[in-house]
């Protein structure tokens, strides 16, 4: 039974911005025409810029309720146009390269394929319609073409975000899993930039695994209390080297089924972990600078990878900076787990843990059942203050 059709409308992009002002305005001036009669023939009542731009599109009945929400916005709108299933194919984007993406269809064949212009258009809070991992409905080349259209991107969930200069970016979409890699050495751990991943991943509900890399370089006897700390409150957390193995079957094994994002800082060694765990892939691979001591962007875009025991991998760009995006500071202490029994406990209903008296997080951290490390990591975030050194 075919689905029904409903024609909705659909918000755009103000695509059109305002004139920068000229610089000539002197020389232009004139005193045969007054500046005032110039001014008052071409004013507008309202700009161009500031027009609001919609369009009809035909789209599946059960897809036009709207969605609530900055994040739910973004997901759905490019999500609601119709299928033409006589024309299109389904398939799951391998990899973004600027205005080119590689979508793999259900048959294994891969095309390179532009985003449609409407889908573009669209007003959403993202960086991009389309990223690494998305479902999406395309347009096959046709006639001779080397290149398809995307024409509609499927509802994402487990979406792996972050802010970045006031936008929303998605680093892997329809993921089960976060692999947080973090480095022992060279850049060093970096306890408060673990933190902002796992509130992420709380965010996005999907299920984080903490890797800690690069243990031949160090003792590891003193990063214990850091394993520690991370299994006492239930994520995964797990030592490795792609240098002499360690840890590399541990981690092959949790990459088995499934879909997992591989993310971190800039040269802690997430490339050479999944050469490791897959010898053959063959994934660049450089040196931490010896100027900055921070990671050289090795991998500039985000791959979506098979693995040959099983399940994906999504091999994401190193990032520098890491804010959560769209979270009430009110929200955070949701995503810190160990805060949940003594939220209840807090003198006010609204308590933010951060200045108030009575309160049973704050008390908590005084006598050691939160770790103070942990507690600081919350009033960075609950501040909106940035991570320094990442």
């Amino acid at each position: 039974m075919a689905n029904k059709k409903k024609k909705i409308r659909i918000e755009l992009k103000k695509n059109r911005q305002k004139r920068t002002r000229s610089n000539d305005l002197t020389r232009a001036f004139s005193d045969e025409k007054p500046a005032a009669a110039e001014s008052v023939a071409g004013e507008r009542v309202r700009p161009k810029g500031e027009m609001s731009r919609r369009r009809t599109i035909v789209a599946d009945a059960d897809e036009t309720s709207s969605p609530t929400g900055a994040e739910a916005a973004a997901e759905g709108a490019a999500g609601r146009r119709a299928v033409d299933e006589s024309n299109w194919l389904s398939g799951r984007v391998l990899r973004v390269h600027g205005l080119v993406n590689i979508v793999e269809a259900e048959d294994g064949r891969t095309y390179p394929c532009h985003v449609r212009r409407l889908l573009k258009s669209m007003a959403i809070d993202g960086r991009n319609v389309v990223a690494v991992g998305d479902r999406v409905w395309f347009r096959p080349p046709e006639g001779g073409g080397d290149e398809g259209f995307i024409e509609r991107v499927e509802n994402r969930r487990g979406v792996v975000t972050r802010g970045y200069r006031g936008r929303r970016h998605v680093l892997a979409a329809n993921v089960d899993a976060v692999c947080i890699v973090s480095g022992l050495a060279e850049p060093g751990l970096k306890i408060s930039l673990i933190d902002r991943y796992l509130a992420a991943a709380e965010i996005a509900g999907v299920r984080p695994v903490i890797v800690l890399n690069k243990a031949d370089l160090v003792d590891v006897a003193p990063y214990q209390w850091v394993v520690g700390l991370y299994t006492q409150l239930g994520y995964e957390t797990i030592v490795t080297s792609a240098a002499d193995g360690r840890g590399i079957d541990r981690l092959r094994e949790l990459l088995r089924g499934g879909v997992t994002a591989i993310s971190g800082q800039s040269g802690v060694g997430k490339s050479s972990l999944l050469n490791a765990i897959q010898p053959g892939l063959n994934l660049r691979v450089s040196e931490v600078s010896d100027w900055t001591s921070k990671g050289k962007h090795t991998t500039t875009t985000a791959e979506l990878i098979r693995l040959n025991d099983g399940g994906y991998v999504v091999d994401t760009p190193g990032l520098r900076q890491f804010e959560l995006w769209d979270v009430l500071p009110g929200e955070l202490e949701g995503c810190f787990i160990e805060f949940r029994p003594f939220v209840p406990l807090c003198r006010f209903p609204d308590c933010s843990h951060t200045h108030e008296h009575r309160c049973a997080v704050k008390d908590a951290v005084y006598w050691g059942w939160i770790h103070a490390g942990r507690y600081e990591s919350y009033l960075k975030l609950y501040h909106q203050k940035p991570d320094d050194g990442v």
